[in-house]
């Protein structure tokens, strides 16, 4: 098939771009003749309050068939792609917030060209078929026009691929005449360092901080993105009614006023000598040296779609603590290699520091902990996302040929 994927890529950091390459990437060794539409401005700031939504040094080998001819300054050129890719066999399209669905709208628009995909399809028209790969379906802290903009874009392109059932209900619920289905996220870890560099020393920082007599310091890491939703507070509170050989490592940008907040909740509780703050996008060079200090991952979110992040942890040999928001915990063995608890639940979490910071439970868990083995997922995602576009289309309503009842979900 040839398949253009549209989303972000290098130089663009985090998961949604390392995921479209890595999904570029498995396409094509699948044998599917694959290109990139990326971006050169994405959104503008203020829909990215974390700082710079780009990195210098690349998180992976960037997908060789790249372009990034697409930005939300210049609407003209939504339509210039749209119509260069009428010949493709699938445009896909990453969604990781609504507002993006305003370009994908155009661009939708000219990939079909005059009178949209019924009347195309009704004269015999060979147009792609069109998929929306939904990130998050609606984001986790809600704009106005976020449940319109994701509708439309449901609607218009016929069919998504959700990385949860939750998800896929959720986009049912949105477009109940789209096809929808749900595959788990597969793995799309930065590209580890050199051996060289896995002995770092930044998660040590906590352990110099604190000296307390009693078991050996246990040294958790709360890393990615600070948003309200990933719980770090919850986890400052269940930390100030732990253990005291129990310290945090924070590491990762802070959105909006969270770092603050943060900080004004760690003087609160009296963490100023067990909690490190490490602000800043985490470069992945600087990755394995930081989850070398670490003797466990904390996940507490308090709601979630998937995440990477115990993935990552695994990757480096660290056992993980995990709430079971999302798909979260599915990748964790309650007991085996990691601890399980309720999102939002402090009390929860207490228990699950205490478990895994008592003496030698860390590295009993740690015995256990095995990297993933990307294939086997890759192989399971990209036949889900195939057979969602070999599926006969349902024609949004409006478009149905006289006579023709929508067809049944």
């Amino acid at each position: 098939m040839r398949i253009a994927l549209i989303g972000p890529a290098h130089p663009y950091k985090g998961g949604g771009a390392r995921h479209t390459t890595e999904l570029a990437r498995w396409l094509a060794a699948a044998g599917h003749d694959v290109v990139i539409e990326s971006w050169s401005r994405q959104y503008p700031a203020g829909l990215y309050p974390g700082g710079r939504q780009t990195v210098d040094v690349p998180e992976g080998e960037p997908f060789p068939g790249t372009r990034r001819d697409l930005s939300w300054r210049h609407p003209a050129g939504w339509v210039s792609v749209g119509r260069r890719l009428r010949d493709r066999d699938l445009v896909v399209f990453a969604l990781l917030i609504p507002p993006q669905a305003i370009p994908y709208l155009a661009i939708l628009a000219a990939l079909r060209g005059p009178g949209g995909r019924g009347r195309r399809r009704r004269e015999g028209g060979a147009g792609p078929r069109t998929v929306v790969v939904c990130h998050n379906v609606l984001p986790h802290e809600s704009r106005p026009a976020d449940e319109q903009l994701t509708r439309l874009l449901l609607r218009r392109a016929g069919a998504a691929l959700t990385h949860s059932a939750a998800e896929a209900a959720r986009a049912r619920a949105l477009a109940p005449e789209a096809l929808v289905t749900a595959a788990r996220m597969p793995p799309h870890l930065p590209a580890a360092a050199p051996a060289a560099h896995r002995c770092g020393h930044a998660g040590d920082q906590a352990a110099e901080r604190v000296a307390v007599p009693g078991p050996p310091m246990c040294r958790l890491l709360f890393f990615g993105i600070v948003r309200p939703y990933k719980g770090l507070d919850v986890l400052l509170r269940a930390l100030a009614r732990a253990p005291r050989h129990v310290v945090l490592t924070v590491a990762g940008e802070f959105w909006g006023k969270a770092e603050a907040e943060t900080r004004a909740l760690i003087d609160e509780l009296g963490l100023t000598g067990r909690v490190t703050l490490r602000p800043g996008y985490v470069p992945a060079d600087e990755i394995p040296g930081l989850f070398a200090g670490t003797d466990a991952l904390v996940l507490p979110y308090r709601s979630a779609t998937s995440s990477q992040n115990a993935w990552l942890a695994f990757e480096f040999g660290v056992p993980v603590a995990v709430t079971r928001a999302g798909t979260l915990a599915d990748a964790v063995r309650d007991g085996v290699d990691g601890v399980v608890c309720e999102p939002g639940d402090e009390d929860d979490l207490l228990r699950a520091l205490v478990r895994i910071s008592a003496p030698g439970e860390s590295g009993r868990l740690r015995s256990a902990v095995r990297a993933a083995d990307p294939g086997g997922y890759w192989d399971a995602y990209l036949e889900a996302l195939l057979s969602l576009a070999a599926q006969p289309e349902r024609q949004p309503p409006g478009l149905q040929p006289p006579g023709l009842e929508p067809m049944a979900r």
